[in-house]
């Protein structure tokens, strides 16, 4: 399984969603944004810091841009929120079925439509907090 998570920029939510889940799982992970804006700059600073804490290191990890040749190399991608999705199904090509769901969806429990982007609440613990949960659900789901 090749899981894919997106979000604008890849530099806060996405990155912070594969790193986590690379941790909990054997699953090969990727993220990418739908802007381009970041390509090549590795995560945001304070992003790392608040992972770091938790034990989370993907200071490895680049922003690239989501492309449609992202629907053929991966099993499943994964949104941040709406606009995220709309993105990404946007580039979808023509009769391509790969699974395109949102982040939130594996952790009904928390009520929320999206992971809120901490680029700008600067919230990156309570992002950390939701990421973390999301990844538990999306684990288990593919178990």
């Amino acid at each position: 399984m090749k899981v894919l998570f997106v979000c604008l920029g890849n530099i806060c939510r996405s990155p912070s969603a594969e790193g986590v889940f690379r941790e909990m799982s054997d699953v090969d992970t990727d993220s990418a944004g739908t802007a381009g804006w970041h390509v090549g700059k590795p995560p945001y600073g304070p992003m790392q810091e608040a992972a770091k804490r938790r034990g989370y290191d993907f200071s490895d990890l680049r922003a690239r841009q989501f492309t449609a040749a992202d629907f053929d190399r991966f099993d499943l991608i994964i949104g941040m929120d709406g606009s995220n999705i709309e993105d990404i199904e946007a580039l979808r090509p023509s009769g391509n079925n790969t699974p395109v769901r949102r982040f939130t969806d594996y952790a009904p429990e928390r009520g929320m439509s999206e992971v809120p982007d901490p680029y700008y609440t600067r919230d990156f613990d309570g992002a950390l907090d939701l990421i973390e949960d999301c990844a538990r659900g999306l684990k288990a789901a593919i178990s």
